[in-house]
């Protein structure tokens, strides 16, 4: 198992030790997780992105997406079949899952779809206004009066 040592992020960088700690829990997870249902993470415009799972077999009933402060939680649960079958074959998976997807700061959940056996998430990023870069005014001071008692 490899180790990563973020020390030097720590020195150049102030406030980043949530992307660090982030980083040092992605690099620690269990190799073998699950990639039980397929998914895709597509950005379909500047500030908006889609999760698209595939959820064959299981009703919009049986499905349940929730946004937890910067966490995605997508999971599945089949409720029991009362009739009995008898398979030759069953290829089509619906057993219960949960998916937890990471977010990042000012993205939020617009709405889901389920359609055709997916299940479609949508995200935009809102970045805050006081948090846009702005332009700041530089001023000289060769027009500027001197304050009463200074010598300029």
């Amino acid at each position: 198992m490899r180790t990563h040592d973020y020390s030097p992020l720590f020195r150049a960088t102030v406030g980043f030790d949530r992307m660090a700690d982030m980083l040092d829990r992605v690099m620690t997870q269990d190799i073998g997780t699950s990639t039980y249902p397929p998914y895709n993470i597509e950005k379909t415009d500047e500030n908006a992105y889609r999760i698209s799972i595939a959820v064959a077999g299981f009703s919009g009933d049986d499905l349940t997406v929730e946004q937890r402060e910067n966490a995605l939680h997508v999971s599945a649960r089949k409720a029991k079949e009362e009739e009995q079958r008898t398979y030759l074959h069953r290829g089509i998976a619906t057993r219960a899952f949960e998916k937890r997807f990471t977010l990042a700061d000012h993205v939020r959940v617009t709405g889901a779809t389920h359609e055709n056996g997916m299940l479609h998430i949508d995200l935009v990023r809102e970045v805050p206004e006081a948090l846009k870069p702005r332009r700041i005014e530089i001023t000289s001071d060769a027009g500027v009066p001197a304050l009463e008692g200074e010598t300029a």
